[in-house]
């Protein structure tokens, strides 16, 4: 079984942590392999030197259901010390939150895409960190969808915001930590970095194979299995396609009034997309987008997730509907996530160019072509940062 950094700070790291006041970024899939939660095992080992909570975006608990739905600041009933919110007026620790902290210890469980804001929330902790002069532990956790594959466009920095500060591809093959070296390094944040890996974790690995309990880092996230389709199917956030909120299976099912799904099913047969099976599928979102209206689409089933290309086959999904309907298709309008300028989808992208080529229908694969030196630049620096073998 894979040990986080959370299992070897319990058990025989903790040591590094002697004499400073902590400060715990945390959420409710912030546990143990036995279920504890991590700040129940800091209170148990460190006491009262554990003098602060910080909660990423959905709130500490996860109990916030959509983008741009604050949390408040709170204080923790059991331990009596103070909940900061990072999905609030402010999304960076503040000066005066950072009084009573020595170092900020982040255990954060990413998703491995782009756009999912807690490495934004870790790298807006290391920059409060740097400017307080305090330290940053991070404490490593598996990428629930493998570190080999990477893919996409690096996104452009015309295009940074709290879903993509730096120009990562949307499918990056990294964890939190190698990202947090990333970052400190490549991308110049310059903070007093230290990292807990894991022992046992493997690039190849998909999450079951960790021996690890799931617990849904975000509400809409429930499975491993939506984790593997979000790099994709977070794009749909961007138009006025269901991705499947206010269903049991978000991200996993898409749709809406306007699809014929005969129609669309022989559309996506046209395009090169290993992996994955279209299932027919009917639903009626509870909220969101077409609450209470009948939405026809598919339910994407991972078959093979080694070649399965999430990303690719999205945006292959949006160059059919917008070919078959282009009159009731539609972009999302702005705000999302706190930007209330561009396009959802053009910084969900991280680049305007992808989304003006899929409007002309170029083919997704020449689109994919384009952005292949990027790419590989970024592959280039990521060698440099990472931790664990292939």
């Amino acid at each position: 079984m894979v040990k986080t950094g959370l299992d070897l700070i319990r058990a025989d790291r903790a040591r590094e942590l002697s004499g400073y006041r902590i400060g715990l970024v945390v959420n409710q899939a912030s546990i143990g392999p036995d279920l504890i939660h991590a700040r129940h095992i800091f209170a148990r080992r460190f006491g009262t030197r554990l003098t602060a909570l910080f909660g990423p975006q959905h709130g500490i608990f996860g109990e916030r259901q959509d983008n741009m739905v604050e949390s408040p600041h709170a204080v923790d009933a059991e331990l009596n010390i103070p909940i900061y919110s990072l999905y609030s007026e402010t999304r960076k620790p503040t000066a005066s939150m950072l009084n009573s902290v020595d170092v900020l210890v982040i255990d954060l469980q990413d998703v491995g895409t782009r756009v999912y804001t807690f490495v934004y929330t870790l790298a807006y902790c290391m920059m409060a960190a740097r400017e307080a002069g305090i330290k940053v532990m991070v404490l490593d956790r598996p990428n629930p969808i493998g570190g080999l594959a990477v893919e996409g466009n690096p996104l452009k920095p015309a295009f940074a915001s709290f879903v993509g500060l730096y120009p990562i591809p949307m499918r990056h093959g990294m964890t939190i930590g190698e990202l947090a070296g990333l970052f400190n390094e490549a991308y110049g944040i310059g903070c007093d970095l230290s990292l807990i890996p894991m022992e046992g974790w493997q690039r190849r690995m998909p999450f079951h194979e960790a021996g690890l309990p799931w617990v849904m880092p975000s509400p809409n996230l429930p499975t491993p299995d939506t984790a593997l389709v979000y790099p994709g199917q977070v794009l749909l956030e961007g138009t006025n396609l269901s991705e499947g909120r206010g269903t049991t299976r978000p991200f996993e099912l898409f749709g809406a009034p306007y699809i014929d799904c005969v129609q669309l099913a022989e559309q996506l047969r046209q395009y090169p997309l290993p992996g994955v099976h279209f299932r027919e599928h009917h639903f009626i979102p509870t909220f969101h987008k077409w609450a209470q209206e009948v939405c026809h689409g598919f339910q994407l089933h991972v078959v093979d997730g080694e070649i399965f290309r999430p990303y690719r086959t999205t945006l292959c999904i949006l160059h059919a509907v917008q070919s078959l309907w282009p009159e009731a298709f539609a972009w999302r309008p702005p705000p999302y996530e706190y930007e209330h300028e561009k396009l959802p989808i053009d910084i969900l992208l991280g680049d305007r160019a992808v989304r003006e080529r899929l409007e002309g229908l170029d083919d997704p694969g020449a689109i994919e072509d384009d952005w292949q030196t990027s790419l590989e630049s970024f592959l280039n620096l990521r060698a440099e940062h990472l931790l664990y073998e292939n």
